[in-house]
């Protein structure tokens, strides 16, 4: 424990030692905070966890539109958004993923009454009748099992409330910013209640593609969700959701924060970028980025109260459909696009049975299925300009042509075409490039319990287990190659040498070769440019071994024990102490990027099976990630106000983390990483 972390400690004590001499109202003035994501309905107070909850009325004072802007009021949440509008990715105390790559589920789960969205890209929408949002730090897996090894955001609507109301509202800012929200409620019967809540986000972009007019960066979004609530009886609740929204915006827009060799290369063909401008409001892409998302669903949740427990079942269907086409080349050329398309079909069924409430004893047991198909398409074409613009990047002066770059000089990709006998032009033609497709089928099932033992009618010690088992199976299939990235630029270089001096190339024979004559410089300059980086840099589209294969399998199979325990203590009436440990855990999550390969110790023995040329090591999947965590902490509640501080040091081994290569990313386990701080709010 480092030496901020033990002076926060002591600072908490002076607190608690401070707390008997303040004097307890008998009437607060403060509303008492229900929280549900627990799974039982308790108290903020008498939570032993770290939770933050915003409350629909500060959503609506704050001015916050959706999950994104969630991190404006809840300190250790934090939202990224990437390069696109649907790229978003959450971390709570500094761990979380899930971004680039459909293949892994975030580290941080999202529930939205009660039904986990899978990727963040789903859980983005605009909510016109939140009633709270609550965010749990540290890993959540006893309870949710395998989606909440760093921490959960539970997303709570309100539920028709039988009465006849509603309620419009709208915003207008600069931009031509337009926020249209309505909801409105009803009742059919005593017994049926429904609501419909729309929304409606839009904003005039604030940056400016020079190219083509348009503006990037905007906002449109739209959303409407419909409830029926069902009461058959005093016991009974039954309530169905359905909701559909979708983004269709121009994002995003790009800054040349430095520039350097490329810009160059881009120059040369034939494009333009606004170098070193970090903070300009202007683009210059020869194609306007398009965002799109559709996302939908179904839920049904029944709430049966019987006499000594409580059972309830959440049913849910959902489906979403993205699709990003992106200028990957960030300049006016026509060099390059990127476009991908991701479908999740997601099915989820939880049961649950929650006692209603002990003298001594309080327990919960459940158990949750889930089940979802996710088809991936990327396709990464190239344009008329992308031959240029490698042959500028590979730098090689031609034997016989001057260093410098020249028209000739610009054609030393048909240089290379002709050595290896294809017609010119075949090499980063227009409309070539590379493409694959994804496939991945997950099955899980988590069997959890809680138990709360009442010691006294202060002391409280909980013990929670889950059981997660996940079976993922996936397939990779390459449907379109890049053929440069085909060639064995070694093997050319030799064969080359060999052919114009009958020996065999070794450093000693090239060096003889080019001391005996300016021919055999010539020879030596081009065996040493094919073998040089800089061409081998140019094939950044390695060719890809489907999978599965008759090396590597394609399923993975996990299971895993987590548990939590936890005491909790009242120190008066006002005030709450509590400290425990808890576990966390993640299923392996498969790399359905265009980096996907086989590992170093399959390499050699795919390339052999397959056949498949200038295969390169990666990663197929990253293992599973656990995580643990200490933590301590003080809620209290006065008359007139209420603070919450928390202490935790929390690790996760095994973290999955996309690494970035420089063309794409592979997905990888990065070791452990670990944090230490301290949680404080107040009201």
């Amino acid at each position: 424990m480092n030496f901020l972390f033990k002076k926060v400690a002591s600072a908490v004590t002076l607190v608690i030692l401070a707390v008997p001499s303040i004097s307890i109202a008998k009437e607060t003035l403060l509303e008492e905070i229900v929280v549900t994501s627990t799974k039982r309905a308790l108290t903020l107070q008498d939570i032993p966890i770290s939770v933050s909850v915003v409350s629909g009325i500060t959503v609506e004072t704050a001015q916050i539109q959706d999950i994104a802007d969630l991190q404006s009021v809840v300190p250790t949440l934090r939202v990224s958004q990437n390069q696109s509008s649907i790229n978003t990715s959450y971390s709570i105390r500094g761990f979380g993923n899930g971004g680039n790559n459909p293949g892994i589920e975030p580290s941080v789960g999202v529930f939205i009454d009660g039904v986990y969205r899978s990727r963040a890209g789903s859980s983005i929408s605009d909510f016109p009748n939140l009633e709270r949002i609550e965010v749990l730090s540290g890993p959540q897996s006893t309870l949710f099992g395998k989606n909440a090894s760093a921490g959960v955001i539970s997303i709570v609507t309100q539920k028709p409330s039988g009465e006849r109301a509603g309620k419009l509202s709208a915003s207008i800012g600069n931009y031509g910013a337009v926020v249209l929200k309505g909801y409105y409620e009803n009742a059919i019967s005593d017994q049926i209640a429904v609501s419909i809540a729309a929304s409606s986000n839009t904003r005039d972009g604030y940056n400016t593609n020079l190219v083509t007019g348009g503006d990037l960066n905007n906002r449109n979004r739209q959303a409407i969700r419909g409830q029926l609530l069902l009461s058959p009886s005093e016991t009974t609740e039954v309530r169905i959701i359905a909701d559909y929204d979708q983004i269709d915006e121009e994002c995003c827009g790009v800054v040349n924060a430095v520039s350097g060799p490329v810009t160059q290369a881009i120059n040369f063909a034939g494009g333009q970028m606004i170098p070193n401008q970090r903070f300009t409001t202007d683009s210059l892409i020869d194609t306007d980025p398009s965002n799109e998302l559709e996302n939908s669903g179904v839920s049904i949740q029944i709430d049966k109260k019987l006499n000594e427990f409580s059972l309830t079942s959440i049913t849910s269907y959902r489906n979403t459909d993205t699709f990003y086409n992106i200028d990957a080349d960030y300049s006016s050329a026509d060099i390059i696009q990127n476009t991908r398309f991701d479908e999740f079909d997601t099915f989820t069924q939880e049961v649950r049975l929650t006692s209603n409430g002990g003298e001594k004893l309080d327990w919960m047991i459940g158990g949750f299925y889930f089940d979802e198909s996710v088809d991936h398409r990327d396709e990464l074409p190239f344009n008329d300009d992308f031959r240029p613009f490698v042959n500028f990047l590979a730098a090689i002066p031609v034997p016989g042509l001057p260093v410098t770059i020249t028209a000739n000089q610009a054609n030393f990709i048909n240089v290379i075409e002709r050595l290896v006998g294809v017609p010119i032009g075949t090499f980063y033609a227009d409309g070539a490039g590379f493409s694959h497709v994804a496939t991945l089928e997950n099955e899980a099932i988590s069997l959890f319990g809680q138990l709360d033992f009442n010691i006294n009618h202060r002391l409280t010690a909980t013990v929670g287990l889950n059981y997660t088992k996940d079976e993922k199976e996936a397939t990779l299939t390459q449907i379109k190659r890049n053929a440069f990235s085909d060639i064995d630029l070694d093997l050319l270089a030799a064969e080359v040498f060999q052919a114009q001096t009958g020996l065999l190339l070794t450093p000693q024979t090239s060096a003889m070769v080019a001391d005996s004559s300016a021919a055999g410089a010539q020879l030596a300059g081009l065996v040493g440019a094919l073998q040089s980086d800089s061409v081998a840099g140019l094939q950044f589209t390695r060719p890809m071994a489907d999978l599965p294969n008759a090396v590597e399998a394609n399923k993975t199979d996990d299971d895993d024990l987590t548990y939590n325990l936890r005491l909790s203590y009242d120190f008066n009436d006002s005030v709450n102490l509590y400290g425990g440990y808890s576990t966390g855990f993640k299923a392996s999550s498969w790399n359905l990027s265009r980096n996907s390969a086989p590992t170093i110790t399959d390499l050699g023995s795919v390339v052999s099976a397959l056949g498949t040329p200038n295969l390169i090591a990666g990663t197929r999947f990253a293992g599973p990630e656990v995580a643990k965590v200490f933590e301590v902490g003080v809620k209290a509640k006065f008359d007139r106000g209420a603070f919450n501080i928390a202490l935790f040091d929390q690790t996760i081994k095994g973290f999955q983390s996309n690494e970035f290569t420089g063309t794409g990313f592979n997905l990888t386990n990065a070791g452990e990483q670990s944090v230490q701080g301290a949680e404080f709010d107040i009201t």
